[in-house]
């Protein structure tokens, strides 16, 4: 009988309802729960390059792409097979660019705001992927 009993107390007080000094603890109120609000899970960013700043990719295909709604214009793209395994759509930035099938680029995390899906920025002046060259204009 007495181990019986010594049971039943471990059991009570080995229960997540009685708290540090053996006193039972009762559910939230409405009150409380509205003051703290409800439970949101934390939402965290994924990298899309994962956890590398900086990735090498083979071009598969230039692309043309065309942004959301207020915006209207024709954005330079590639479709690109990165180290990893991974094939995502890289935006080009600056004004022209002599990429084709094949050649090598450097991606950086980036995304395109006006383009869904692009997430990936080409890094100018490495491998094939030359610096941008702007014709200055002469003031004559």
């Amino acid at each position: 009988m007495n181990v019986l009993l010594q049971g039943m107390k471990n059991l009570i007080l080995n229960n997540s309802l009685v708290g540090t000094l053996g006193t039972i603890r009762c559910m939230a109120s409405l009150n409380q729960m509205h003051k703290t609000g409800p439970h949101r899970k934390p939402m965290f960013k994924r990298n899309p390059l994962g956890d590398n700043p900086f990735l090498k990719g083979v071009v598969l295909k230039t692309l043309i792409r065309k942004p959301k709604k207020p915006n209207s214009a024709n954005r330079k793209c590639v479709l690109v097979r990165l180290s990893n395994g991974k094939e995502m759509i890289a935006y080009i930035p600056g004004e022209g660019h002599n990429l084709q099938e094949h050649n090598v680029v450097l991606v950086r995390n980036g995304r395109c705001k006006d383009l869904p899906g692009v997430k990936i920025t080409c890094v100018r002046g490495k491998y094939d992927l030359p610096h941008v060259v702007k014709k200055t204009q002469t003031n004559s």
